[in-house]
This record gives structure tokens, sequence and C-alpha cells, in this order.
């Protein structure tokens, strides 16, 4: 999920383009993207998509992004968009343990409403001072959280904190890292607002890879190749990262913890990150025909 687009839900002729692009994945969104007159109407046409059995022939990963669930919105839209098919529930602003829980509630009870047998997950957003002082918690509140998403812009704003400040956005980042390694839940980086700016999209996005984020959020078409393209894996690193994986196995063998692959010391962790990077590379397609047999 090196790219997740988002899409208003309140704009159903976007659907189709969203769906052809290259983004990894979709999110489409029933809350700040959408007026409270159109929710309704937006929240009907997102069930009307969802209801596509032909959707799952994108391949890409489903996410929407629902009101909080403090709004009078919450439970129609959990009812709603909880259909076969669907990753990802998106929840913004939850700032406690009961809210994860409660949301997760929700949600299974849509599941048998719906008819839904695989369990949709939870994507949740970190947008406040509390939410991020407790991520690791709200993380660990229910078995659905699989990943935490950082919100700079609601984060920073009423903070007076400037978006674009480098030291801020780094010690954000390395925050809500540390706290979904605790979890043991992914990480994922916010949306970046200027959209003509392609150069500062990619340093944020640069950053937030050299801190171990899945990828980043794009709020137009133009940023989703800058997104694939800085959350790829390079060639060396694939290379790197197999040659890890074989020695690693040939030391299990010799009863070896640590050893040298390429004049760096390895050791278990080393093995862990080198296994993951070889996974996200052959779920892209990026290992050739000798790098999958020497893994074979």
């Amino acid at each position: 999920m090196r790219s997740k687009l988002f899409v208003p839900a309140s704009r159903p002729e976007l659907f189709a383009k969203a769906l052809a692009s290259a983004a990894d994945a979709l999110s489409f969104d029933l809350e700040d993207a959408v007026a409270a007159e159109r929710k309704p109407q937006a929240r009907e046409a997102l069930r009307g998509l969802l209801q596509t059995s032909a959707l799952s022939a994108h391949g890409k990963v489903l996410i929407v992004r629902v009101n909080a669930i403090d709004t009078p919105y919450f439970g129609a839209d959990i009812e709603a968009v909880i259909q076969p098919g669907l990753h990802f529930i998106n929840l913004p602003k939850p700032e406690t343990v009961d809210d994860v829980r409660a949301a997760a509630a929700a949600m299974a009870q849509a599941e048998r409403n719906n008819g839904v047998t695989t369990p949709v997950k939870l994507l949740l957003n970190i947008e406040t001072p509390k939410a991020l002082r407790v991520a690791a918690e709200l993380a660990g509140a229910d078995p659905r959280v699989a990943g935490l998403q950082l919100g700079l812009g609601d984060l920073f704003e009423p903070l007076g904190i400037a978006r674009r400040e480098p030291l801020a956005i780094a010690q954000a980042m390395f925050s809500l890292r540390l706290a979904a390694g605790e979890a043991g839940v992914f990480a994922y980086d916010s949306a970046f607002a200027d959209i003509s700016d392609a150069a500062g999209f990619r340093t944020e996005a640069e950053l937030a890879r050299a801190f171990g984020f899945l990828g980043k959020s794009c709020i137009h078409p133009s940023q989703i190749a800058l997104a694939n393209d800085v959350f790829r894996p390079s060639d060396e690193e694939i290379e790197h990262a197999v040659w890890v994986v074989q020695a690693a196995r040939e030391a299990d063998l010799k009863g070896l913890a640590a050893y040298v692959v390429n004049g760096k010391m390895i050791d278990p962790p080393f093995v862990e990150r080198a296994r993951v990077l070889v996974s996200n590379a052959a779920r892209l397609g990026l290992l050739s025909d000798d790098q999958r047999a020497a893994l074979a």
C-alpha cells in the first residue's frame, strides 16, 4: 500500500477513474470531503459501488473514511459501507480505547447484518495531541486495528505549528512509528495539501519511508506516481535483502546467530527487516527469476 488516493464519496463520477489509477489503495471519504447536507447521498453512492461484484477485479485495497464516532453520521456510515470486499474502515479522531472498541463493535454488528464473513480492519487516524500520546494504547484496543495514520494538518494547525516545519514533522512521524511498532501495527503517512509542490511531497514521503512508514496518502492523482516511486524498494535493497535471507537460512543450519553479508554484520533484527522487504518486493512483482529461485 505504497499510495492511498482519497476519493470524495460525494463525487461518484470519479469512482471509475480512481479504480483505473495506479494507486495501491483507494480511500473513499465520507468525512471532511463531504458537506453535511450531501452525506446521505454520498453514503448511498458508496454503498452501491461497494456492492458491485466486479469491484474485486481492480485489485485495490479498499478503504472508507467514515465520520467520527461522536458524530450523528457514524452509525449510518458503518451500516452502509461494511460490505464484502471492503478492507479497512479509516476512523478519524479516536482519542480513547473506548472509542476504538465502540467502533469495532459497530463494525461487527454491521458485518452480521450485511453478511460479511471476512472481518474489516481498522486504520486509526492520529490527529490530536492526546491521540498521539496514547497511540499505542489505541492501536492495542482491538484486534481489528491494523494501522495508525498520521494526520498532520489536524494535529498541527490548532496548535499553531507550521505544517511544513521539518523538525515538527520528523518528531510526529517518529512518535507515531514507535507507537505503531509497540502495538505491532503499520504506520501510514499523512496527506500533503500543496498539490503543485511535487518536490515537497517527495521529500516528506522519503522521510516517512526512512522512518519505516508503509506508504503515503495522496489527495490528487498526480501524487500517486511519486508515492509509488518513493516507497518502491530499490533493486539494490532487494538484492541485499535476498542475500540476507539466503544467508540466514545457511546460518540457521550452522547454529549461527550473527554473521556478515556484504561487509555488514547481520543478526535477527536485520533478518526480519530483510524478510519483510522481500515479501513486499514479491507482492509488487519486483523479484527476478533468479531471486525467486534462490528463495524457493
